[in-house]
């Protein structure tokens, strides 16, 4: 029985980059770039943008770009001897013609599967065969899914072990008016202060200053909330224990050439990660973890936004 072959348009996008435009039937889009396998687009019905671009991102090698959804392999941060956030997000993507079947629950055939294998110079700095197989799925009621496959290819018998982040970038009306919930009461280590361990006191997570932290642990469902625009992101994920809740604040983004002075208060981060407890694959083993992004309306109660409304 023949299968419907997903539908995406390659066009050229800046710098002559090649990227890849999902479209939905409701007038929803995103976009992927091949360099990077970087996702920088994604659309409501409304043609509102819900990710967060730098106003400065570089769209040229070897510079990743800044905004967007990053993907952090095989190396989160500095958690390792590689380049920051690994190598992953500055080589260029191929699409995958012909992927092993991923059961998916989405109905959407917008969708595209790339896959990225190592170089050259990748095995030098880090000596590992893999495969790395991603799919981008815009779905029928607008929600964003990456899915990441990643399997060890290595011929010497060799394990591997890395860590992993969708460094995602939200686009918010005001950073002084949002709150992220599903994180309270969790451990997190914060990088601001050597990555001492603390416990998260607040009921909600709201911002006054720059924010970096990495909460262990986390739930599978975490609700980011912003008052001004009756908007909430709900993050879903799976494999990925660990959530980076990380914003710049003013003095930090000045340090920051690709970065907008401005940036900080139309963006927030929050990334579905696997960071304390690295991912080690046998040669043969295949890890998955997968992100599902949503934007619904939020309700409100009091002036304030129903929590109870949220998660749903």
């Amino acid at each position: 029985m023949a299968t419907e072959r997903p539908s995406f348009e390659l066009a050229k996008g800046i710098n002559g980059l090649d990227k890849i435009i999902l479209r939905e039937s409701r007038n929803r889009s995103a976009e992927v770039y091949l360099y990077g396998g970087h996702v920088t687009s994604w659309k409501n019905e409304n043609g509102e943008e819900l990710l967060h671009l730098s106003s400065k991102a570089v769209f040229k090698a070897p510079k990743p770009i800044r905004g967007g959804i990053p993907l952090c392999f095989p190396q989160f941060s500095n958690f390792g001897t590689l380049e920051q956030h690994g190598f992953a997000r500055n080589r260029i993507w191929e699409v995958d013609a012909s992927p092993p079947p991923l059961p998916t629950n989405s109905s959407s055939n917008a969708y595209v599967d790339l896959i990225l294998r190592p170089s050259e110079d990748d095995l030098k700095a880090w000596p590992h065969n893999f495969e790395f197989r991603m799919r981008v799925d815009l779905g029928s009621e607008g929600e964003l899914t990456l899915t990441s496959r990643i399997r060890n290819t290595n011929s010497d018998g060799k394990p591997f072990t890395f860590t992993f982040a969708y460094h995602t970038y939200f686009s918010v009306s005001d950073i002084s008016e949002v709150r992220v919930e599903g994180l309270e009461t969790l451990d997190y280590l914060d990088n601001l202060k050597n990555r001492e361990r603390f416990t998260e006191q607040g009921d909600a997570i709201t911002f006054e200053s720059e924010t970096d932290k990495i909460y262990l642990s986390t739930p599978t469902e975490i609700a980011i909330l912003d008052h001004e625009k009756k908007r909430t992101f709900v993050v879903r994920k799976d494999g990925l224990a660990d959530a980076v809740v990380w914003n710049p604040w003013d003095k930090r983004s000045k340090t920051i050439s690709d970065l907008g002075d401005e940036d900080y208060k139309h963006m927030l981060c929050v990334e579905a990660a696997a960071i304390e407890r690295p991912i080690t694959l046998k040669p043969g083993e295949e890890w998955k973890g997968r992100l599902e992004l949503s934007a619904v309306p939020s309700s409100y109660s009091s002036g304030q936004l129903d929590p109870k409304k949220v998660l749903e």
